[in-house]
């Protein structure tokens, strides 16, 4: 490397990529992950960390660039000036990111993966490895540290010596270079990178416990057996899976999502990314729903993969404990419950979308569908040939108890909306497929008979009272609530529960009035009328519901059409194969936090059906 023309001045307003010199913000799109699966980081295609909390996915940002702007800190890596990209990818079947830019006549090439784990175990210290290589001729690069740690954006502590190290009491970094660099945080250096001698960058973070150093020059044997580790856990997924690299890298995004230490699955690395920009509809993601978690576990028991189903079922036995058997709607990914909601008024948020927020208010929602939706996992584990723990399986039972004897009260709902309660037929659906589920476990585990026909009363009253007062004869559908004239894009999960026979009228009745009256242009849909939510702005499509279309087309022989809605569908995520919550259907840009796991999770599931539910023969 050329170091004889160091820029050490400060030069935020200079620097490529950055939030603040833009017009615009950098697209949600444009971003990569990188996870350790205890915390995530995003970087723009211009090489820089927007976006990492610490020490994990909940806590507070060391880079909050994304939301929090200059001041909230940034890990700058690339192109001192900007530069095209020739091409940017995961490395196959790994979680290690690679960028490569045209500068002049030569090349640059940021590669960076964050290491979950060494010779098997979960390292207590954060570690994320960059690289920066030229080949062609000499490239005129940047770096820039400038971590600022939480709302106030607090300054670290700094220490030299081996490392640069940052210290913000438990919590501490440290940065090591190779070839060592001179550098201070905030301050950016601008140097070439000659072909030939590549420099490497290592940020190891740990809270309350000492930092591991890792040698920069031997950062990269750790960045191959990270490699070599998740190319052989995608070798163990389904090879017949339609689409499987799509498949893969969402699985992989989902297991980079769950929080190993718990085993809790996170809905988003991210929180206030907004559903409009500019609006406030910007939520607090870093938690975790059992609904959606469910839904993830059901996902990666079909593919293949049945330890994060074992680690799921644990992390929501410790973590439901305490309340059981009341299912909170989400929970801390350590089983506590979620921080009251609060905005951190100071920050201006993702193009300008205010307020940004943290803890989530739904925590205190009653939520009767995730009752459904987590003995519908249970069942898919044993399904699967396993059998639950007599604890395990006592949980499940009280939480059947409970649908039992109390799912005719109103819930707020799958779409979480805040207002009054009210009868939703998604979540009494859901409620019949929680007793329908715990039930077919019963056939295997320990039951009472008078539990068993309290449960199957209960099951039989639901489906009439959903079938009189949830069906809407002149639309020829189910609705979204008791008597109302709305749609729910929700209901098209009902070819997944049985509640309705896969040739009944009602349920393609359904299917085709959600297509017809939600639609946002092919292959999208609304998830609900547009305006329905009693909250200020738009939103954009909802892409969980396509993909739950893709599954309910091909679950009642429409593969085809199902088949060609999912390969449209696939085109809608960013170039690295992520996927946000929601898409504006005009522009196409991708809304809402990102990665979004129940879209991911949705989009396994779509995938599955296009190979349970296969084209019929010509």
């Amino acid at each position: 490397m050329s170091v004889d023309h160091w820029d050490t001045a400060p030069q935020e307003r200079e620097l490529p990529g950055t939030l603040w010199e833009q017009r615009t913000p950098t697209p949600i799109a444009d971003y990569g992950l990188l996870g350790d699966t205890r915390t995530a980081a995003l970087v723009s295609a211009a090489g820089s960390v927007d976006w990492l909390c610490a020490p994990a996915f909940d806590g507070e940002p060391l880079f909050g660039a994304l939301l929090g702007g200059p001041e909230a800190g940034q890990f700058l890596a690339g192109p001192a000036v900007p530069a095209p990209i020739i091409f940017r990818r995961y490395r196959p079947n790994t979680a290690t990111l690679e960028t490569v830019w045209a500068a002049g006549n030569g090349r640059l090439t940021l590669t960076e993966a964050m290491i979950a784990e060494v010779a098997g175990e979960l390292l207590p210290t954060t570690i994320l490895v960059r690289h920066l290589a030229a080949e062609g001729s000499p490239v005129r690069a940047t770096v820039l540290f400038d971590p600022r740690l939480g709302e106030q954006h607090r300054r670290p502590r700094v220490r030299r010596g081996q490392d640069l190290v940052c210290n913000w009491g438990p919590l501490a970094t440290s940065l090591g270079t190779s070839p060592t660099l001179d550098l201070e945080p905030g301050r950016p250096l601008t140097f070439d990178i000659v072909p030939g001698k590549p420099l490497t960058l290592v940020l190891a973070l740990a809270y309350g416990e000492p930092l591991i150093h890792v040698d920069p020059g031997a950062a990269w044997d750790l960045v191959s057996r990270d490699e070599a580790r998740w190319q052989a856990w995608t070798e163990e997924i389904d090879g017949a899976i339609p689409c499987r690299d799509a498949v893969v890298r969402s699985l992989l995004t989902l297991r980079l999502l769950t929080y190993s230490p718990s085993g809790a699955p996170v809905a988003a690395p991210t929180t206030s990314l907004p559903e409009h920009p500019g609006g406030i509809r910007n939520w607090d993601y870093r938690y975790a729903w059992p609904r959606d978690a469910s839904i993830g576990v059901g996902a990666f028991l079909r593919a293949g993969k049945t330890q994060e189903a074992e680690d799921f079922l644990g992390w929501l036995l410790h973590a439901s404990r305490l309340e059981r058997p009341h299912l909170p709607a989400l929970l801390t990914l350590t089983g506590g419950h979620v921080p009251a909601e609060r905005n951190l008024s100071e920050w201006p948020g993702y193009a300008g979308s205010s307020p940004v927020r943290t803890g989530n208010l739904a925590a205190g929602q009653h939520q009767l569908d995730g009752y459904g939706w987590v003995l519908d996992a249970a069942w898919a584990f044993v399904d699967s040939g396993r059998r639950l723990t007599s604890e395990t399986w006592r949980a499940m039972r009280g939480f059947a108890d409970l649908v039992a004897a109390n799912w005719q009260e109103p819930d707020a709902g799958i779409w979480e909306i805040r207002g009054d309660a009210a009868q939703h037929v998604h979540s009494k659906v859901l409620a019949w497929l929680a007793l329908d589920r715990a039930l077919r476990i019963a056939a295997t585990h320990r039951l009472s008979t008078r539990r068993r026909l309290r449960w199957e009363s209960a099951r039989s009253q639901i489906a009439a009272q959903v079938r009189t007062k949830g069906y809407n004869a002149s639309k020829n559908s189910y609705t979204r609530t008791y008597g109302s004239h709305d749609l729910d894009a929700a209901l098209l999960v009902l070819p997944l529960t049985g509640l309705e026979e896969p040739g009944s009228a009602r349920l393609a009745g359904t299917i085709d009035a959600v297509r017809k009256e939600l639609s946002a242009g092919f292959p999208l849909l609304y998830r609900y009328p547009p305006g329905q939510d009693g909250l200020a702005g738009t939103e954009g499509a909802f892409l969980p519901c396509s993909f739950w279309l893709v599954q309910a087309l091909a679950m009642t022989g429409q593969g085809p059409e199902a088949a060609a809605l999912f390969e449209a569908l696939l085109h809608k995520g960013s170039p690295l194969g992520l996927f946000s919550e929601e898409l504006d259907p005009s522009s196409g840009i991708l809304l809402g936090n990102f990665p979004q796991a129940l879209t991911h999770s949705a989009l396994v599931q779509a995938a599955l059906a296009l190979r349970d539910y296969p084209l019929p023969k010509p």
